[in-house]
């Protein structure tokens, strides 16, 4: 059975994630949440619409009402359920390929599930385990009788989208980037036409790419993961800069305009030394994962901030803002959350905010990027897996210890398991690129003779 990860529920559609598991998820997730109404959202994956149509039928079955926003990103999902004071579900699975699908949901509000949540609904799903498919049977056949007989099926409301981008424009002046012209990567992704309408609302000149979704080419060596593309497009066509979206849209890489990669760490500083500048960086405080390179540390301590870390996970990063009443965090994959304005990761917002802060600065972003923090060397290999490791502090403990020694206390290593695939990651920073190539290959060599 799948379990919650950093980010929701994620698996190969069809075999990990069947539709009647997502059914069943949904149906569990709105009784411990005592839901009366759901907005579901979706990316662009072809398995997107199977999904929603189970997960409608199941919750339509048991009286919630459930309103439809079709393919929509994960912010303005989540910004509908806050915007409108109800649980939200978005059916995605973010950076990955089409193959896999997941499930994000929202508590009312719009906020992140806390970990009490999560772990009632995955006892109730233990507990159905073993009855799942004669409930689904029953119940599939319940929501088709009802269909027959003229009962609801799920409101479509395609204006909750419409919102989400009239807020977006609504936060800075008219035109605010008349003078900007930005190249955008929507990696086929559920942004494809919001994030363009959005910045040419605003009055910049857009060039995209990676617009055109056709269910199977989502993150497909584009978008956040795959900036590579953009670079040359900023280059070619001498954009200002550039943005390059994940899947869902809650996360941002930014190219600048010499086609350098400008990684979430660097976005983040950008932001918290411009709202330490402006007085919204509230507690002096910005938090951030175990993955945020050494580099970020050293310029907020520079700059008298204060950094707090978390495990990896926007979720992580949500729970610690919720928790010390903080107003900015995020992550070297490029989550940026504006706590203030946002309850989770948006790119779109954060895409905007790095815009209007670039056409105020009136310097290229690579200049406004170096000056906020100058990075360590950072390696990062993913190891794949046949299955999850837990515990990889422990059982790799030795082999740790060894490429600690090896750096000398002049570099950092991490060792974690991935919360959404079965992969384990080494990450190694040192001052020195060939160093930290050698000590992360010598760990994952050893790491692998473990697992093999």
């Amino acid at each position: 059975m799948l379990t919650f990860g950093t980010d929701g529920v994620r698996g190969e559609f069809g075999k990990e994630l069947t539709e009647n598991y997502a059914a069943n998820l949904a149906e569990v997730a709105m009784q411990v949440l005592r839901c009366k109404v759901v907005v579901i959202g979706r990316d662009t994956r072809e398995s997107g619409l199977l999904l929603e149509t189970a997960i409608t039928k199941a919750l339509v079955t048991m009286g919630v009402e459930v309103q439809l926003m079709g393919v929509a990103p994960t912010p303005a999902i989540a910004f509908a359920a806050r915007k409108h004071g109800v649980v939200a579900i978005a059916i995605t699975a973010s950076h990955n390929l089409y193959q896999d699908n997941g499930i994000k949901i929202f508590g009312s509000g719009g906020r992140k599930l806390s970990d009490a949540e999560q772990a009632s609904i995955e006892r109730e799903m233990i507990a159905r385990d073993a009855a799942v498919s004669d409930w689904v049977t029953t119940n599939s056949q319940a929501a088709d009788d009802m269909a027959s007989s003229g009962a609801k099926s799920g409101v479509a409301r395609p204006e909750l989208l419409q919102e989400y981008c009239d807020w977006l424009v609504g936060l800075v002046p008219p035109d605010a980037l008349k003078n900007l012209h930005v190249a955008l990567d929507c990696a086929n992704g559920a942004f494809s036409h919001v994030a363009p309408e959005v910045f040419s609302k605003l009055g910049a000149t857009v060039r995209t790419i990676n617009a055109t979704p056709d269910g199977r080419n989502i993150n497909l060596q584009c978008g956040a993961t795959h900036p590579e593309p953009l670079s040359e497009v900023v280059k070619s066509a001498g954009a200002d800069f550039g943005i390059a979206f994940d899947g869902d849209g809650d996360r941002l890489i930014a190219v600048d305009g010499d086609a350098q990669i400008v990684d979430g760490d660097h976005l983040l500083a950008i932001s918290a030394l411009d709202m330490k500048h402006r007085g919204t960086l509230r507690n002096n405080k910005v938090v951030v994962t175990v993955m945020t390179n050494i580099g970020f540390h050293q310029a907020m301590k520079n700059a008298g901030i204060e950094v707090v870390t978390t495990p990896v996970g926007d979720r992580s990063v949500l729970l610690a803002l919720d928790d010390e009443s903080l107003s900015l965090g995020g992550e070297q994959s490029g989550h940026i959350i504006y706590r203030d304005l946002a309850t989770t990761g948006d790119g779109l917002l954060a895409a905007v905010t790095l815009a209007v802060l670039f056409a105020d600065s009136n310097k290229p972003l690579s200049e406004i990027a170096s000056r906020a923090m100058t990075s360590f060397p950072q390696v990062l290999i993913n190891l794949r897996v046949g299955k999850r490791v837990d515990d990889v502090d422990q059982l790799f403990e030795s082999e740790i210890a060894t490429a600690e020694k090896t750096l000398g206390g002049s570099g950092r290593v991490l060792v974690r398991a991935s919360g959404t695939e079965p992969m384990v990651r080494v990450m190694v920073e040192a001052p020195q690129q060939d160093i930290a190539e050698k000590v992360a290959a010598t760990l994952a060599e050893a790491i692998t003779a473990r697992l093999s």
